[in-house]
C-alpha cells in the first residue's frame, strides 16, 4: 500500500502544510507497512531536499511550464499519471485551497474514497482505513472507513507540528502528458497592503483577528501593529468582510476559512457560533470584548473584558517592550 503525497511550492517555499502533509504520509506508510512518495512541481533543489527531511522516501519531480500557474485541473492529470506510474494506494492532500480543489477530482478519476480533513493519523482495518474528522462545525467528531482500493485523504493545516530530520530522499524526474487536458487560465495579480498576512491563514501559527467592535475599517491600523510585532496573520468576522472593512480572503469562520493557530486573538467579536466554527481548533484563544455577555467568552481560554481601544494598544507596547528586553 504505497503512499503518494501532493506537495505544493508558494513563493519559493515549500509550504508548511504540505510538510505536514509529507509527514502525516511517512506515518501512514510506517502503519501500512509502505514507503512514502512526494510529488513536486517545479521545485528547487533546496526544496526537493525539504521534502525529503520532512521524510518522503522519493520524490518524483515534475518540470512543466505548464504547471506554473498552479491550474487545479493540470495538477490534477499529473498527480493522478504519478499515482498511477506509483501504484499509490493512499494518496495525501493539505486540506487547504489546492488541496480542496484537486483531491474531490482526483478521487472521482481513481474511483478513490476520499476523507476531506483528517484531524488524526488512520487506523488500519485490514485492507481499510479508518480516518477521524470533525464534523457538526467541529463539536464532535467521527470516524470514516474507506474501503476502496484506492484511497485520497486530505489534512487539516496546523493538525500537527512539522517534524525535519536528516532523511535524504532520492530524486527522479518525472514527465507529465497534459497535452488531454482542457483548461482556461484566468490569472489576477493582487497586492496586498497587510503586513500581516504574509503567512496564509491556513498555516498561521499566531493569527490577531477583528470584527464589529472596530467600529469602523479606519480603526484597523492597531489591529495590524499588533499583527506585525506578534509576526501574526490577521483575520476578520464575516460581518467584517461582508460590509467590505476587510478581504474576504481573511474572513474566518464556518462560511469562511478554518483555522487551527496556537494562538488566536479575537477583538470586538462577539463568538456566534458560525465564527466559533471555524477558530474552536485553535489550542488557545484570548478574547477582547467590552460586553460581558459575549458568548466567545465561554469557549475562550482568556478572556479581557474592557475597551479594546484602550487594550491593544497597551498590549502592542507591552510586546514591543519584552521584544526589546530580549534583545
Amino acid at each position: 500500500m504505497s503512499v503518494l503525497v501532493y506537495t505544493e511550492i508558494n513563493k519559493g517555499k515549500v509550504k508548511k502544510a504540505s510538510l505536514e502533509a509529507v509527514n502525516y504520509g511517512t506515518k501512514v506508510a510506517e502503519l501500512t507497512g509502505s514507503t512514502v512518495t512526494a510529488i513536486a512541481i517545479n521545485a528547487d533543489a533546496a526544496q526537493l531536499e525539504e521534502i525529503g527531511k520532512a521524510g518522503a522516501k522519493k520524490i518524483l519531480s515534475v518540470k512543466n511550464d505548464a504547471l506554473k500557474n498552479l491550474d487545479s485541473m493540470l495538477i490534477c492529470a499529473a498527480v493522478e499519471q504519478a499515482a498511477k506510474a506509483e501504484g499509490a494506494k493512499v494518496i495525501v492532500f493539505a486540506f487547504d485551497i489546492m488541496g480542496k480543489s484537486i483531491a474531490p477530482r482526483l478521487a472521482a478519476k481513481l474511483k478513490a474514497g476520499f476523507v476531506a480533513g483528517a484531524v488524526d493519523y488512520p487506523s488500519v482495518n485490514g485492507n481499510s482505513l479508518d480516518v477521524k474528522k470533525n464534523v457538526f462545525s467541529g463539536k464532535a467528531t467521527a470516524i470514516y472507513t474507506i474501503h476502496s482500493d484506492v484511497k485520497v485523504i486530505s489534512i487539516l493545516p496546523n493538525s500537527y507540528p512539522v517534524k525535519l530530520g536528516s532523511n535524504a530522499a532520492t530524486v527522479a524526474e518525472f514527465t507529465v502528458d497534459l497535452s488531454s487536458v482542457k483548461s482556461k487560465i484566468v490569472v489576477k495579480e493582487q497586492k496586498s497592503d497587510n503586513v500581516g498576512n504574509m503567512i496564509p491563514l491556513p498555516e498561521a501559527e499566531l493569527v490577531v483577528s477583528a470584527g464589529r467592535g472596530l467600529k469602523g475599517p479606519e480603526n484597523w491600523g492597531m489591529v495590524e501593529e499588533l499583527a506585525k510585532v506578534l509576526n501574526a496573520t490577521t483575520a476578520c468576522s464575516r460581518p467584517v468582510a461582508d460590509m467590505h472593512w476587510r478581504p474576504h480572503h481573511e474572513h474566518v469562520g464556518q462560511t469562511g476559512i478554518a483555522i487551527r493557530p496556537n494562538l488566536y486573538i479575537a477583538i470586538g467579536i462577539s463568538g456566534a457560533i458560525q465564527h466559533l466554527a471555524g477558530v474552536n481548533g485553535s489550542k488557545t484563544i484570548v478574547v477582547i470584548n467590552n460586553d460581558k455577555d459575549a458568548p466567545f467568552f465561554k469557549s475562550a481560554d482568556y478572556g479581557v473584558l474592557g475597551d479594546a481601544f484602550a487594550i491593544v494598544p497597551k498590549l502592542i507596547e507591552a510586546v514591543k517592550k519584552l521584544k526589546a528586553n530580549q534583545n
